[in-house]
């Protein structure tokens, strides 16, 4: 788990750092890390969208859990999902080799 979330880590922060860039029309000006924090961190975030996604259990549920409100999971899932499926899923026996399109799972 840690070396997923060390992986999706980097990827996350440079998707947020576009959001608030592509929002804002500029480079940011507080530094890195000021600001409001997250109600859920970086790992709660990927541990949440893994539930839903193995579980498929209904956001509002997982919302409870962490005591957040349900829009705050929804959006979590929608940050981590796309992450998740760049990255691919690893192969067992062979870690060089990542599936990332239905195309590449009958190749």
């Amino acid at each position: 788990m840690g070396r997923l979330i060390e992986e999706l880590a980097g990827a996350w922060l440079a998707q947020q750092e576009s959001r608030l860039r592509e929002r804002c029309g500029r480079d940011r000006l507080r530094a890195p890390g000021a600001g409001p924090d997250h109600e859920l961190v970086f790992t709660d975030r990927v541990i949440a969208t893994l539930v839903i996604l193995r579980f498929q259990l209904p956001h509002a549920a997982v919302a409870l859990f962490y005591k957040v409100d349900r829009s705050t999971i929804t959006r979590a899932v929608h940050e981590i999902r796309p992450l998740l499926a760049a990255r691919g899923f690893a192969v067992p026996g062979r870690p060089e080799l990542r599936l990332r399109t239905l195309a590449d799972v009958f190749a």
